[in-house]
């Protein structure tokens, strides 16, 4: 089967589930034969330091529509994704946890969906089988507010089961742990966007790779995230703006200090808002200039990198 015919790649990043790949290898090959369309398997191995990568190794050399990429060391799961679309010859790609909790019985469902015009596909695991306090509310409050600051809103970004047209991936470079908002990537390129319930099971063997610093990580992610999107091609707004703020503030810290001075005979040397409206003073040219700079910035990568501020989904004529 050469890569023109591969309609589907499942892409499947593993560490330490020995346990669980050779049941989810299986389950991904009966719902994929079903749907009889060309698919290829990719498990990418990352770092894992039990039998994973020798068990995954034993799978592939069974079965040449199982591809394993096995990585140098734990690099995390973005990465693993990562490497996984750069070497992915499907139309559409579905991204997958290697823990059994995500069911391959609803690959079928996330394809349906792609074919009916949609871009990217994401499931929603609507009966979490998760801990109640210490996983599902928090999952809660964090798809709130990755909602409301990236503007795309669905009900869980955490769910690792989601389906993309090829392109959309492509044109999308990821870093840290940006995977759970590649929703929100693709919206800026226009993309068609869906979400749908699906299966989540309860985690049987190995133990969950969840803890709190993810959930730092998640944050700060997001703000990289939020500030790519709104200010990426015109950072002056952010940084002059918070330098106009600083200025503005300095000015009523200075009308106070000659109002006290003026009406109660209080001196202005003693008083801690001069010293307050002199640092507000410097704090606000300061973020103006950085915001100058950042400009240059700015242009000179757009212009270096030949990056586009803009992408045409379609063209007519031309």
């Amino acid at each position: 089967m050469g890569p023109e015919s591969v309609d589907i790649s499942v892409i499947v990043p593993i560490f330490n589930e020995e346990d669980n790949i050779r049941q989810l290898y299986q389950e991904i090959k009966v719902s994929l034969d079903g749907l009889r369309k060309g698919y290829e398997i990719i498990f990418i191995d990352d770092g894992s330091f039990d039998k994973t990568k020798t068990v995954a190794y034993e799978l592939a050399g069974k079965d040449r529509l199982l591809k394993v990429i096995s990585l140098a060391r734990n690099f995390g799961q973005t990465a693993a994704l990562v490497s996984g679309i750069h070497h992915a010859s499907g139309k559409v790609i579905i991204f997958m946890d290697g823990d059994l909790q995500n069911d391959p019985n609803d690959i079928p469902q996330l394809i349906k969906k792609i074919e009916e015009g949609y871009d990217v596909v994401s499931g929603w695991r609507h009966k979490r089988k998760d801990a109640f306090f210490t996983r599902r509310i928090p999952s809660f409050f964090a798809n709130w507010v990755i909602s409301l600051f990236g503007g795309v809103h669905l009900h869980d970004y955490g769910c690792t089961l989601k389906a993309y047209r090829a392109e959309v991936l492509k044109n999308i470079r990821l870093y840290g742990e940006m995977h759970r908002f590649v929703p929100i990537y693709a919206s800026w390129v226009g993309a068609r966007i869906s979400e749908i319930p699906v299966n989540h099971r309860p985690r049987v063997h190995g133990k969950s790779k969840y803890n709190m610093w993810r959930s730092i990580k998640v944050v700060l992610d997001l703000a990289t995230i939020k500030f790519l999107g709104s200010y990426s091609t015109r950072p002056i707004y952010v940084f002059g703006g918070s330098g106009i703020a600083a200025i503005f503030l300095s000015f009523v810290c200075l009308v106070g200090l000659i109002y006290n001075k003026v009406a109660y005979g209080h001196s202005m040397i003693q008083s801690p808002l001069l010293l307050l409206s002199a640092l507000l003073t410097i704090i606000g040219f300061q973020s103006i200039l950085m915001g100058l700079l950042a400009e240059m910035q700015s242009r000179t990568y757009f212009e270096a990198s030949d990056k586009p501020i803009y992408y045409i989904r379609e063209k007519i004529n031309l």
